[in-house]
C-alpha cells in the first residue's frame, strides 16, 4: 500500500498594485504652458530649417533623405544587428554573455561618428572644408580612432572595475561565511 504524501499549498505574496495616478481636471494633458510653448517653438524652428533646406534643391534633399532612409534599413540595420549578434554569440560561447555591453556601447558611438563624419574622416572633402572653414580638413581620420580607442579603452575599464567589485564582494562573502 503506498503511503500519501500530503504536501502543504504554497502561499503566494499577494500582488500589489500601484495607484492609478490620475491628473487634476485643471491641468493640460500636455504639461505647463511652459512646455506647451517649448513644443510650439521647436516645431516653429523646424518647420523654419525644412522650409530653408527645401528652397534651393528640394529634389536633392528629398532624394538624399529617401536614399539614407533605405540605405539605412536594408544595409546597416542587417549589418549592425549581425556584427551584434555575432558579439553576442562569441561572448556566450565562453560564458561572459553579459559583457556585450561593454563591447556594443563603444562600437555603435563609433559607428555613429564614422557614420556622421565620413566624408571628412576618409578624406574625400578635406580640400570643401578647407574652403568653407577655412581650417584643415587633415586629422580627423586621427582623432576618430583616438575617440575610437577612448570609448573602447574607457569601457574595458568599467568592465575590469566592475570584475573587481564583484569579486571583491563575493571574496568578502565567503568569508563572512566561514
Amino acid at each position: 500500500m503506498r503511503r500519501r504524501v500530503l504536501r502543504r499549498p504554497v502561499l503566494r505574496r499577494p500582488v500589489l498594485r500601484r495607484p492609478v495616478l490620475r491628473r487634476p481636471l485643471g491641468k493640460p494633458a500636455l504639461g505647463s504652458p511652459l512646455q506647451i510653448l517649448l513644443l510650439a517653438c521647436s516645431f516653429a524652428l523646424a518647420g523654419y530649417a525644412g522650409v530653408r533646406l527645401l528652397a534651393g534643391d528640394w529634389f536633392g534633399v528629398a532624394l538624399w533623405f529617401v536614399g539614407a532612409a533605405v540605405l539605412h534599413d536594408l544595409v546597416l540595420v542587417p549589418l549592425y544587428a549581425g556584427a551584434d549578434r555575432a558579439v553576442a554569440r562569441g561572448l556566450g560561447a565562453v560564458g561572459r554573455r553579459e559583457w556585450t555591453v561593454y563591447v556594443r556601447f563603444p562600437a555603435a558611438f563609433s559607428a555613429l561618428l564614422l557614420l556622421m563624419w565620413f566624408p571628412l574622416i576618409s578624406g574625400q572633402m578635406a580640400e570643401h572644408y578647407r574652403l568653407a572653414s577655412g581650417l584643415s580638413g587633415d586629422g580627423f581620420l586621427a582623432r576618430w580612432l583616438l575617440i575610437t580607442a577612448v570609448l573602447f579603452g574607457g569601457s574595458a575599464a568599467l568592465l575590469v572595475l566592475r570584475l573587481f567589485r564583484s569579486s571583491r564582494s563575493s571574496r568578502s562573502s565567503r568569508s563572512a561565511r566561514s
